[in-house]
């Protein structure tokens, strides 16, 4: 489980202003501005929670955040292994995480097999187990035709698929996915889906961020949507969908963006 309260992340950006003094020229200056804003929600085990808005919204930093790969200017994360124990170290946080962002790169000389092998000597897995939990991967994400051939002979939706299976060697309580099924076609789409409500029904608890809004209606229990770093609407697909009057997510973040203020994508 993971547990999020009051975060924030603030950078500094350049931005460009016009001289008065000088016709046509643009001055630099500094500004800071909050990605993410005092942002506050739970992800349960045995939960597929939609992390939803538009682009810029403040969903990557936020999902870089709860990967532990990026610190809070304020505020706290904690993460919770099978026990509900909080585990405070950085590093063993890490391990009870499988992260899957849209800019990961595989080592492309090797197969999806061999990858995995050697993740498992990284994650210490004993032989016979790391055998066992490819095999399963292997059937899981429907890789038989293409788990031996090397990963820059695979297509776009064999190699999410093989970066979706780095994420899951070690067997993580914690899956966060930044948009897996992204420009795939059905199939590979499909099969990424299913493995998603398997691991849900196993207990493990899934953060999944994308753009296809009937993918996240079908697939999450409840939706946190996010924009201009701020939190806009917390709820079951079903109750965002009464409230804004809506009969599908899409209509419903539609309303939900406007609402704000902002332009629907």
């Amino acid at each position: 489980m993971i547990k999020v309260e009051n975060v924030s992340k603030q950078f500094t950006r350049n931005i460009k202003k016009n001289d008065s003094k000088k016709s046509g020229f643009k001055s630099k200056t500094k500004e800071e501005f909050f990605a993410v804003n005092d942002v506050s929600f739970e992800a349960r085990s045995g939960e597929i929670l939609g992390i939803l808005g538009p682009n810029g919204a403040g969903k990557t930093t936020l999902l870089r955040m709860l990967a532990s790969l990026m610190t809070p200017n304020s505020g706290n994360i904690s993460i919770f292994d099978s026990n509900n124990n909080i585990i405070e170290d950085t590093v063993e946080k890490k391990k009870h995480i499988g992260y899957l962002s849209g800019n990961t790169k595989l080592y492309n000389r090797f197969s999806t097999r061999e990858m995995l092998k050697i993740l498992s000597d990284i994650y210490q897995i004993d032989k016979d187990e790391a055998d066992k939990r490819i095999a399963y991967i292997e059937e899981v994400l429907s890789m038989q035709a293409f788990m031996d051939n090397r990963i820059e002979k695979l297509s776009t939706g064999q190699t999410q698929r093989a970066n979706i299976a780095r994420c899951l060697i070690h067997s993580p309580e914690i899956y966060i996915f930044d948009e897996p099924t992204l420009g795939l076609d059905v199939i590979s789409s499909d099969a990424i889906v299913d493995f998603m409500k398997k691991e849900k029904e196993s207990g493990k608890t899934v953060l999944y961020s994308t753009h296809y809004m009937e993918e996240a209606q079908y697939l999450c229990d409840n939706i946190f949507m996010i924009y201009k770093g701020k939190k806009i609407a917390y709820g079951t697909p079903e109750e965002l969908m009464k409230e804004t009057g809506t009969n599908n997510l899409r209509d419903t973040f539609k309303k939900l963006i406007l609402r704000e203020g902002g332009n629907d994508e």
